[in-house]
C-alpha cells in the first residue's frame, strides 16, 4: 500500500544497527484526538481523518492519500494524523467539516526510528518503544517526546510479514 503514497520527507543523520537517526522537514498535519485509554479508539479517529480528505471539508474536496498514519498516546487519550501531501499549503487546503479534525503546520523534528513488520498490537508496540527507548539511552542520546507509531500498509489489505510499520521517538538532537 504505502509505495503508492507520497511520504514525508526526512534526511538521515546517522545509522545504528538498529535503528537511524531522521530529520523531517516542516509538513501539515490532520489530527484527530480521541478519549479513552490510549490505543484503543484508532478506528474512530482513522475514520474522521479519513472522511476529511474524502470529502467531508467545506469544498467536498477530495485530497490524496498518504503514508504512514501515525499515532500516540496523550494524556487523555490518543492521537491520531494524516500529514496532508506537499502540494499543499495550510492555507489552500479545505475546513474539515469534523470540528474534532485539526489542521496544523508541524515544524520538522529529529526522530530515532526502528522499523518492524507485521502486526502492531499493544504488547508488541510497547515491547518495541521500550527497546527503542533503551537502545537511544545506551547510544547516548535524549529523548524528547512521546513515542509515536507510524503504520504504512493497510492492516486489514496486507499481509502481516510484508507490513511496514516504525517506532519514531522524539530526539533532543545537538
Amino acid at each position: 500500500m504505502a509505495e503508492n503514497y507520497e511520504e514525508p520527507t526526512f534526511e538521515i543523520l546517522k545509522k545504528f544497527r538498529r535503528f537511524e537517526v531522521r530529520r523531517y522537514s516542516d509538513s501539515i498535519q490532520a489530527r484527530v484526538h480521541t478519549p479513552g485509554d490510549g490505543w484503543s479508539n484508532t478506528s474512530s479517529g482513522f475514520r474522521r481523518i479519513a472522511g476529511y480528505i474524502f470529502g467531508s471539508n467545506d469544498r467536498k474536496q477530495s485530497i490524496a492519500m498518504t503514508a504512514p498514519v501515525h499515532m500516540w498516546k496523550d494524556d487523555e487519550g490518543s492521537m491520531m494524523a494524516f500529514t496532508m501531501p506537499s502540494e499543499h499549503g495550510l492555507d489552500d487546503l479545505p475546513e474539515p467539516e469534523d470540528p474534532g479534525v485539526e489542521l496544523l503546520s508541524i515544524e520538522g523534528a529529529i526522530f530515532a526510528s526502528m522499523k518492524f513488520s507485521g502486526f502492531s498490537g499493544h504488547s508488541k508496540r510497547d515491547r518495541l518503544i521500550a527497546k527503542l527507548q533503551m537502545l537511544v539511552e545506551k547510544e547516548g542520546l535524549v529523548a524528547a517526546g512521546e513515542p509515536i507509531l507510524a503504520v504504512y500498509d493497510n492492516p486489514t489489505s496486507t499481509l502481516p510479514f510484508m507490513r511496514r510499520n516504525e517506532i519514531l521517538l522524539p530526539l533532543d538532537w545537538a
